[in-house]
């Protein structure tokens, strides 16, 4: 009978060639993106409900300044004492070993300021978007985020749709041709009036900020460039709920360097408004809705997009976890630069509307 030494001597030299791939095999456990996440509103509360899917991503701090929602989320997810930070004490984080990123989802006008402190205190930051109010305090956040050697990372969740992704791969694939032409609708009739997203010291404008994004980031990666002009058209029907600064509707047309166009609308005060078209000189893509919670639905001139739908923040947090512990590619950009780069952008959009004129962007 062979000693065990001898036993586990020829077990391996029998493997010596097989590849190593930590992740095939199961008893190697990917260690997990551990996540705070502050601001404990509706869509933070959707965040944490999708995260509790994920594979590589794990809630295990809450930042708040509300006690109740605090001790209501350490009942439902089993968060620690030590976790949890209210706005006031949440720089003490630095000091905390078990939380690796911070996924802010405040108020706009709130992102600037939380985002430096986490990336001072060391951590990774997942940011919802708009990343900021204007491209200026997005530049202090990529440069803070920089500084501190820490990633930023922005919420676009659609980056990682299956059927998003489709249209993406056809359209670097040259299956459209020549793109030449891109629609973005997003709108919908907002409710509440007393609502922070009707705030223009908290939301920074109203339509564009919320849901003018979708179509902006939407354009981008559609049609493969950057917009090098817009021009732009506000409307505004109610000034007793849409005050000054706070945009109920607004047209807005981009041009870019290959000589497509897009045109694209965004709205607080319509409804049915979730669709993208991409066209080309050789096919089309449409998406309705596109840029919802659930399921997209699509087809392009050879039929329908049939991939399936998972949870958004479920998918998203799990490549995020990818591109921060392990150093991935997102397919469609999803890091700070990406959420400059929407910020200057609408920044040239309310410039357009203020001043009735064609407005040039850097290359």
């Amino acid at each position: 009978m062979h000693s065990r030494r001898e036993f586990i001597h020829r077990l391996a030299i029998s493997t010596a060639g097989i590849p190593f791939l930590s992740s095939k095999f199961p008893f190697f456990d990917d260690r997990p993106l551990r996540v705070a996440i502050m601001g404990l509103g509706g869509y933070g509360t959707r965040v944490g409900e999708a995260m509790q899917s994920c594979r590589r991503a794990k809630l295990v701090g809450v930042i708040s300044g509300t006690p109740s929602k605090i001790k209501a989320w350490q009942e439902k997810y089993n968060i620690p004492d030590k976790n949890c930070y209210n706005y006031e004490n949440f720089d003490n984080i630095k000091e905390n070993t078990d939380i690796d990123a911070v996924y802010v989802i405040t108020p706009n006008a709130l992102h600037h300021d939380h985002v430096i402190r986490a990336a001072k205190a060391g951590k990774h930051v997942i940011c919802e978007k708009p990343m900021a109010l204007n491209a200026k305090e997005g530049q202090d956040m990529v440069n803070a985020c920089r500084e501190a050697n820490v990633k930023l990372l922005v919420g676009y969740r659609m980056h990682f749709e299956p059927k998003t992704l489709e249209i993406v791969r056809m359209r670097k694939e040259g299956e459209f041709g020549k793109i030449l032409f891109f629609q973005g609708l997003s709108g919908f009739k907002i409710g509440d009036p007393n609502q922070w997203r009707l705030d223009k010291d908290l939301a920074g404008g109203g339509s564009l900020m919320d849901i003018g994004i979708y179509a902006i980031n939407g354009a981008r990666y559609m049609v493969g460039e950057e917009p090098v002009w817009v021009t732009a058209q506000e409307t505004k029907t109610d000034p007793q709920k849409f005050k000054d600064g706070v945009d109920e509707t607004i047209q807005f047309q981009m041009g870019f360097q290959s000589g497509a166009v897009a045109s694209c609308l965004s709205t607080y005060n319509m409804n049915n408004l979730d669709r993208f078209f991409l066209n080309g000189e050789k096919g089309f893509a449409e998406l309705q809705p596109s840029t919802g919670y659930g399921p997209i639905e699509g087809k392009t001139h050879i039929g329908p997009l049939t991939q399936p739908h998972k949870t958004h923040q479920t998918v998203q947090m799990d490549e995020m976890a990818g591109i921060i512990l392990d150093g991935h590619k997102a397919i469609v950009p999803v890091d700070g630069m990406e959420g400059l780069k929407d910020l200057q952008i609408i920044d040239a959009i309310y410039e357009a509307c203020r001043s009735g004129q064609k407005v040039s962007l850097q290359a």
